[in-house]
C-alpha cells in the first residue's frame, strides 16, 4: 500500500455545497445499484465486455489515448511532487498496463455470478425448505490512492456483483480517474446501463471522505485502501460499515534444514519485484542454523539497490548491512529496503510474526511437513503461504480474478476481496403453509 500523501487533519464540515453534492451522487448511486441488482449474468458481461474494449482501444498502437495522456500528467506531476519511484511506479499507465487492466475485466466477466447463487438448502422438521442466496450489497464506497487500475478493479467488481460504486482516489491519480470513469460511464450508457452505476467522486478537497464516510442508508459498506494514515482515519469516522485493507507488514521465515536457493528466490522476488506493493515482502527471519549461507546471497541482491537493517547477527554476517531500530521491525518500508533478524526457533519466529505482523502475508520455507503445518495453523494472517513467494497474497493469482482489495479485518471478508466477498447471503424459505 502506498504511503498516504492526503492531509486529513482539520476538515472544514461547513462545506454545505459538497455535501449537497455528495448527497446527490449518493442518491443516483442508490437508484443505480436498485437497476443493477435483479440483472442477469448476461446483462452484466455485455456491460463489461464494452468496459474492456474501450480500455484496449485505448492501448492501441498509434491511438491518441485520452486516459494515457491524462495519466502522463499525473506522473509529471508526482515527479516533481517529490514521490518516490516505487510510487510513481504503482501510478503509471502505459500501453501494456492498459491491455492488462482489459485482459483482468474480461476475466471477471468469463467468472461465475455470484448473485442468485443457492447457499446450504435444508429441510426442516416442520417441512420448510431453507437456505440462503447470494444478494448483492448495494452502494459500495471505495477510498483510494495512486493506482488507477484500482479504479477500473473496483468498478467491474461491483458491476459484476450487483452493486453501485462510488470511487473517491488520490489526488495523484486525479486525472487518470477522471479519464477513466469517463470511459466506464461511456461503456454502461452504450448498453443501456446506469452510467450512474460507477461514479468518480468530483471532489478532491479533503471534507470529501468525511463527508461519504457520514452518509448512513445511503452506503452500504466503505472499502479505504492506501497508506496507514488513510486507513486509520477511516476506521475512526465512518459511520458506515467498513472492511479494512491495512498495511502489509509481511514476513518469510526461513527455517532450518531449509533450501537456501529457494528462500533467496522467495525474498528476491517478494522483496525486490514489486516493492511499493502491499504483498511484497518487508520483513526476513532466519534460523541461526542458515544464517549465514543465506544471508550471504540476500546480500549479494545489493546489487539490485536491496538495503538490509538487520540485528547484531544479521550485522555480524553483513557487514554492509544498517543496525535496525526498534521502528525497522513492524515497518511497511514500500521500498527495496528489507529489515532481518536471525532467529533460534520457529517459535521464537512465530513470536516475532504476532508481535509485528499485519494480519496481511506471512511465508515460511522449510522441509518439515510438520513446522509448515504449525505455521499455517498458528500464524494470523490474510494468506499464508509455504514455500512461495508473499506476492502470491493476490485476487488474480488466488483464482478470484481482479480484486477489491485485501481485508486484514475478520468481518465480512478476510484476505482478497473477490466477487462473492461483495454480495451478502440473504435467508430464504419454501413452504407450503406451515405456521409457527
Amino acid at each position: 500500500m502506498e504511503q498516504s500523501n492526503v492531509d486529513l487533519g482539520n476538515v472544514d464540515l461547513g462545506n454545505v455545497d459538497l455535501e449537497s453534492t455528495l448527497r446527490a451522487l449518493c442518491v443516483r448511486a442508490r437508484a443505480a445499484a436498485r437497476a443493477l441488482a435483479p440483472l442477469d449474468r448476461a446483462q452484466k458481461d455485455r456491460a463489461l465486455r464494452a468496459v474492456a474494449e474501450r480500455l484496449r482501444a485505448e492501448a492501441g498502437e498509434g491511438k491518441r489515448s485520452a486516459v494515457l495522456a491524462a495519466n502522463a500528467e499525473d506522473v509529471a506531476a508526482a515527479r516533481a511532487a517529490g514521490l518516490s519511484e516505487a510510487l510513481v511506479d504503482r501510478l503509471v499507465l502505459d500501453e501494456a498496463r492498459l491491455a492488462s487492466i482489459a485482459g483482468a475485466v474480461l476475466e471477471v466477466a468469463a467468472a461465475s455470478d455470484p448473485v442468485g447463487q443457492v447457499v446450504g438448502m435444508e429441510r426442516r422438521p416442520n417441512g420448510l425448505l431453507v437456505g440462503q442466496v447470494r444478494v448483492p450489497l448495494g452502494v459500495i464506497a471505495m477510498i483510494y490512492e495512486s493506482r488507477p487500475n484500482v479504479t477500473v478493479d473496483a468498478a467491474v467488481l461491483c458491476l459484476k456483483s450487483g452493486n453501485a460504486a462510488i470511487l473517491r482516489g488520490g489526488k495523484e491519480a486525479s486525472r487518470s480517474n477522471a479519464a477513466l470513469g469517463a470511459l466506464l460511464s461511456d461503456a454502461l450508457r452504450s448498453v443501456g446501463l446506469p452510467a450512474d452505476a460507477v461514479q468518480i467522486v468530483p471532489s478532491l478537497d479533503r471534507a470529501a471522505t468525511r463527508i461519504l464516510l457520514g452518509m448512513t442508508g445511503m452506503i452500504d459498506l466503505a472499502i479505504p485502501r492506501g497508506g496507514e494514515g488513510l486507513i486509520r482515519f477511516v476506521a475512526e469516522n465512518a459511520r458506515v460499515p467498513v472492511i479494512q485493507h491495512y498495511k502489509g507488514v509481511n514476513h518469510l521465515y526461513a527455517d532450518a534444514g531449509c533450501d537456501v536457493e529457494m528462500a533467496c528466490r522467495l525474498v528476491e522476488n517478494g522483496k525486490l519485484q514489486r516493492p511499493g506493493v502491499c504483498n511484497a515482502l518487508e520483513c526476513l527471519l532466519v534460523h541461526e542454523s542458515v544464517a549465514a549461507p543465506l544471508l550471504g546471497r540476500v546480500a549479494a541482491l545489493a546489487e539490485r539497490g536491496l538495503e538490509l537493517r538487520g540485528d547484531e547477527a544479521t550485522c555480524a554476517l553483513v557487514p554492509s548491512a544498517r543496525r535496525a531500530t526498534e521502528d525497522d521491525y513492524g515497518q511497511e518500508f514500500l521500498a527495496p529496503v528489507l529489515a532481518v533478524r536471525v532467529v533460534r526457533s520457529l517459535d521464537e519466529a512465530i513470536e516475532h510474526i504476532g508481535r509485528y505482523g499485519s494480519l496481511h502475508t506471512e511465508v515460511i520455507c522449510t522441509p518439515r511437513y510438520d513446522h509448515a503445518q504449525r505455521f499455517l495453523r498458528e500464524v494470523d494472517a490474510s494468506c499464508v503461504l509455504v514455500n512461495a513467494s508473499s506476492r502470491f497474497n493476490d485476487g488474480g493469482e488466488l483464482g478470484l480474478g481482479a480484486e477489491i482489495g485485501i481485508s486484514t479485518t475478520k468481518l465480512h471478508a478476510y484476505g482478497p476481496m473477490g466477487l462473492a466477498s461483495l454480495t451478502a447471503l440473504k435467508w430464504i424459505a419454501y413452504g407450503d403453509g406451515q405456521t409457527r
